[in-house]
């Protein structure tokens, strides 16, 4: 599919990539840059790929290079590799935020190189490179948005090879892209944080039974709470303006339970909970969650 890929940065995203690539053998070369020196060991033991110390000659005839690190360092990877891109080189990343990053990207004003953003809708709680496996992305959608819709021939060929680790891919704008994200993923994280926070503040005396007796509720919650937190720092500056948007709608509906608990309003609260469960039942009409007890889980 690929002659060299590239990857930079192998936590949870890049290292799955690195193990699918691998393993359907997307690429007859792959290149990796890691900056922690942890990771890089443990990929030169554990897979055949070329790993770099030098970013720059880590993306050196790369026709697909993957950035997938904390939004955050971004700016200073595409500094350093700048200079060394292939001629139409398919640049791509895996963040969950994309319209601020689109806009460093702009300024610097590579040339003759493809620039449309991926976001692997995969992931777990878990990160760093030994949480990585190959079927993180089987059935799991995948975003692709750029700004120059004339990159056809690269737009399909990225689309394929998202398609080919297993992926459902839908195209979208980077401004529909990270509005849609604050909702379903980004505005989920904050009030987990929240949750738990709050549950961590409870009286210690009773921290043994809060943890002995959590329900499924709060067990979803900490695992939710339990992602990278260095990314998720990442994500909500990124896209603050949407993520704050939600908060003070999401503040608002919980006022209005609140009013209702205060007032003992029964019709009130049977309302707000029945008007709530529509959405599950499309979200597993939609194939994204299964109707079986307790998720399916075992």
């Amino acid at each position: 599919m690929f002659d060299k890929i590239t990857i930079i940065g192998c936590g949870l995203i890049g290292s799955s990539l690195l193990r699918v690539i691998d393993k359907k053998k997307l690429s007859n070369k792959i290149s990796v840059f890691d900056k922690s020196k942890e990771v890089s060991v443990f990929i030169k033991n554990n897979f055949s790929a070329q790993v770099l110390n030098d970013i720059s000659e880590s993306v050196k005839d790369s026709d697909l290079v993957i950035i997938s690190s904390p939004l955050s360092s971004y700016k200073e990877i595409l500094l350093s590799i700048k200079s060394n891109l292939k001629k139409n080189v398919i640049l791509t990343d895996t963040g969950s935020a994309k319209k601020e990053i689109n806009k460093i990207i702009s300024n610097l004003n590579l040339e003759h190189v493809h620039w449309i953003a991926s976001h692997p809708i995969a992931g777990t709680e878990f990160s760093g490179p030994e949480a990585g496996f190959a079927e993180l992305f089987e059935n799991r959608w995948c975003i692709l948005s750029t700004e120059n819709q004339k990159d056809t021939k690269e737009i399909d060929r990225l689309k394929s090879f998202w398609e080919a680790v297993g992926s459902k891919v839908k195209t979208m704008n980077f401004e529909d892209h990270d509005h849609v994200l604050s909702l379903t993923s980004h505005l989920p994280h904050a009030i987990a944080y929240s949750i738990v926070r709050t549950v961590m503040n409870n009286d210690d005396k009773f921290k043994n039974e809060i943890i002995q007796y959590s329900a499924s509720g709060l067990r979803d919650f900490t695992r939710i709470a339990a992602s990278d937190p260095t990314m998720w720092r990442d994500i909500f500056i990124d896209n603050s303006e949407n993520i704050l948007k939600v908060l003070n709608s999401f503040s608002e509906n919980l006022e209005e339970i609140k009013k209702a608990i205060q007032s003992k309003s029964g019709e009130k609260l049977n309302n707000i909970f029945s008007s709530t469960r529509k959405l599950r039942k499309e979200i597993i009409k939609a194939g994204q969650e299964t109707d079986k007890p307790n998720f399916g889980r075992k």
